[in-house]
């Protein structure tokens, strides 16, 4: 299995290129940040886990009151604080981190955001019940996650001969029928469950914790 600095460091190598690429669809992207916004409230506090390079976070700042956003990889964090230092939200704000850091801190968020990220933990019922752990009752999970086991056999075949030659990471080969009672088996209400775009195997789901 690989190891927590194993991850980052492969992360930390992509991250520069990684920030440079424009959005594969942008029109999906867009899409998903107004389906987002329409769950969140402006006094909200809300925590990103993947959180990337940032962009994402930044974008949702002006609509909660504080979003903290996380990733594994440090090098992804030192450019989503460059962002910040260069006019970027007083009220966002970016640490290197697992989604079970102890400095996140049990019901102490009204709304948990994943963004390309559930796909590529280990333990998806663990790392859902952590999110439920964090939210306050109430409190929404709110994801957006390629479903890989529905992308047919080559990923299942290119993928783990990519890991051995460090080319690509752990990825978790769940359906959409799958991921969705993942995140009902965690203890979350689906509020919301659709693809992300009008094609492709991406899924976004809002759970709110009962």
């Amino acid at each position: 299995m690989p190891t927590a600095s194993f991850k980052a460091s492969f992360w930390d190598r992509l991250a520069r290129k990684y920030a440079a690429q424009p959005i594969a669809d942008a029109a999906a992207y867009e899409k998903t940040l107004q389906r987002t916004r329409a769950w969140l409230k402006p006094e909200d506090t809300v925590l990103e886990l993947g959180c990337g390079t940032g962009s994402t976070a930044i974008l949702h700042a002006p609509h909660v009151h504080h979003i903290t956003g996380s990733d594994i990889s440090p090098e992804m964090i030192t450019i989503a604080n460059e962002k910040l230092d260069t006019g970027g939200p007083a009220n966002a704000d970016f640490i290197a981190a697992t989604p079970d850091d102890t400095r996140f801190q049990a019901g102490a968020y009204d709304v948990v955001l994943t963004f390309n990220f559930l796909h590529l933990v280990e333990d998806l019922p663990a790392t859902l019940q952590r999110i439920h752990t964090l939210l306050k009752p109430g409190g929404l999970l709110i994801a957006k996650t390629p479903c890989v086991g529905d992308m047919g056999i080559m990923p299942r075949l290119a993928v783990p001969v990519m890991r051995a030659f460090g080319r690509a990471p752990f990825v978790n080969f769940f359906s959409k029928d799958r991921f969705a009672a993942a995140v009902a088996e965690a203890g979350f209400t689906v509020e919301e469950s659709g693809l992300h775009a009008a094609t492709g195997h991406s899924l976004f789901v809002v759970g709110q914790r009962g």
